[in-house]
């Protein structure tokens, strides 16, 4: 895993990302001026609710379920599965990513440097969202590709810009049997983007990456829904990375 997500500036975007307003997210951004909507700004959100398959839930049991968010970096998908969850457990490869989180879920506002420019910052504060339950996350930092023999079952487990992340996925993807309960959803979101700074070339996919996933999930998991979901995250005022990840839900057999 690169040592890039430890960076006060990558943690900053990956704050504003997450927790800013559409206001704070496009403020100085002449590229968007005039669209009444830019999609791709809640993310983190859009991955739990376009994905997850509530209707399979009866209202009775949604305070009892018990979730993974895998991957979570600082917590915004984390939170919202906490509306929905009685537990979530919240796991992430870097320490600040999870520091912040803790921060947030503590009450505290973290002071953020958003840029104007690609030097000049301006100061805003990014706080945990209402009508969440923070109380019932449990923070962690750990590696997605060795996590622990007795972590699971869960009933969902949520894994969003995760996987080609990872220097082995297949690590990953050969533990999901053992921590999704049978019935219980898998949300799997990818944009897709494998880079040999991440993973070798051996361990990429050598087609496409929902084949692979369905290669590796074969007898334990139906596919159950895809749907491509926008991000869009700011490098500054006039740099923005628009992204699309391919959000497959999968059902533990």
């Amino acid at each position: 895993m690169s040592e890039g997500y430890e960076s006060q500036r990558l943690l900053h975007q990956y704050l504003l990302f997450h927790y800013g307003s559409d206001e704070q997210i496009l403020e100085g951004a002449t590229a968007f001026q005039g669209q009444e909507e830019v999609e791709g700004l809640h993310f983190a959100e859009a991955t739990v609710w376009s994905a997850l398959m509530l209707d399979r839930y009866e209202e009775k049991d949604q305070g009892q379920l018990r979730a993974l968010d895998i991957g979570c970096a600082v917590g915004r998908s984390s939170f919202e599965l906490s509306r929905l969850c009685a537990e979530v457990v919240a796991i992430d490869f870097s320490q600040a990513f999870i520091n912040a989180a803790k921060q947030l879920q503590a009450g505290q506002e973290i002071p953020v440097q958003r840029y104007d420019e690609g030097q000049l910052p301006t100061e805003i504060s990014l706080s945990c969202p209402e009508a969440v339950n923070p109380e019932r996350v449990k923070f962690a930092v750990g590696d997605a590709m060795d996590l622990p023999d007795d972590l699971g079952p869960f009933d969902i487990v949520h894994a969003a810009n995760l996987l080609c992340r990872l220097s082995q996925p297949q690590l990953f993807l050969q533990q999901l049997p053992d921590l999704v309960k049978s019935g219980g959803q898998l949300i799997m979101a990818t944009p897709c983007t494998w880079s040999e700074e991440f993973t070798a070339q051996e361990n990429q996919p050598q087609g496409s990456t929902l084949d692979f996933i369905r290669s590796s999930l074969a007898g334990t998991f139906k596919l159950q829904r895809q749907v491509e979901l926008p991000f869009v995250i700011r490098d500054h005022a006039r740099k923005f990375q628009i992204s699309t990840s391919q959000t497959s839900t999968w059902v533990r057999k």
